[in-house]
């Protein structure tokens, strides 16, 4: 199977070199990539999010395979929906599915289903790939989609099942949470709805931040991989988080009475 480009020409260009340009302009060439275990990226479109997710995708050396673990936005018959196999395609090339982790992944965890279909006009994920193809072309992904009726346990579980299928794997793996922060609120707003949920994942804390976001109603779209993500880090070794970048689509629009926010957050 091979995963065709959704939302190519709407929230990036379709234009192989225009795409290259655009992220050339989001990264910084001089910056200083570290080893991380997971980060946290939006997905919305790149004039609005696209510095953000510029700053934390350099700020981390690629490895050559990355889980890439997104909200739906449509709606999926899967909790948490995995691709085994095939590729994806963006303007910049075509990265392969990481077969043999994905399948340990899905061994790790019933809740894990192979679902194509999930994966087919999701964008959450599809935004994050042109970024990682662009640093490191020769990427190899995992895409999962969460589904929105996941509970704190589901997404614990799937941390515990991503942490033990990475171990098995014995290579070096980057977790991609893909979320934007809160969505159509005043940037006043946004700005202390968002800072209160990314103090939790700053302090590596995934129920303190699903508790957050639920109880404060913080319309943080991928709250449940970032969850899923952390518990992953955490497992995994991490021992801090960092805030890359924190903007608004105000930034990019100049209307600040209803924006989305954007964080940028590496785990290591």
């Amino acid at each position: 199977m091979i995963r065709k480009p959704y939302v190519a020409g709407q929230f990036y260009p379709s234009s192989r070199d225009r795409l290259r340009e655009t992220i050339a302009a989001l990264v910084d060439p001089a910056a200083s990539p570290q080893k991380a275990i997971a980060l946290v990226a939006p997905h919305a479109g790149y004039v609005y999010s696209g510095p953000v997710a510029g700053a934390v995708f350099c700020s981390v050396a690629i490895p050559g395979t990355c889980v890439i673990l997104g909200p739906s936005h449509r709606g999926i018959d899967s909790l948490f929906a995995i691709q085994l196999r095939g590729s994806w395609l963006t303007p910049l090339g075509e990265s392969r599915v990481d077969e043999a982790l994905a399948s340990l992944i899905a061994a790790a965890s019933r809740l894990v289903e192979e679902n194509d279909e999930a994966q087919r006009a999701e964008h959450s994920l599809e935004v994050e790939l042109p970024f990682i193809q662009y640093l490191r072309p020769d990427v190899a992904i995992v895409p999962l989609v969460v589904a929105p009726e996941a509970s704190y346990a589901d997404l614990e579980t799937l941390g515990r099942a991503l942490a033990e299928a990475i171990r098995k794997d014995g290579r070096e793996i980057l977790i991609v949470a893909s979320s934007d922060m809160s969505h159509y609120v005043s940037q006043k707003t946004a700005e202390k709805k968002d800072m209160a949920a990314i103090r939790k994942i700053l302090d590596l804390d995934p129920a303190g931040l699903f508790e957050t976001v639920t109880s404060e109603r913080i319309s943080m779209c991928g709250f449940q991989p970032t969850t899923a993500a952390l518990a992953a880090a955490r497992a995994l070794g991490a021992s801090k988080a960092e805030l890359i970048r924190y903007q608004t689509s105000g930034d990019a629009s100049g209307d600040y009475t209803q924006v989305v926010g954007y964080a940028g957050i590496r785990i290591s």
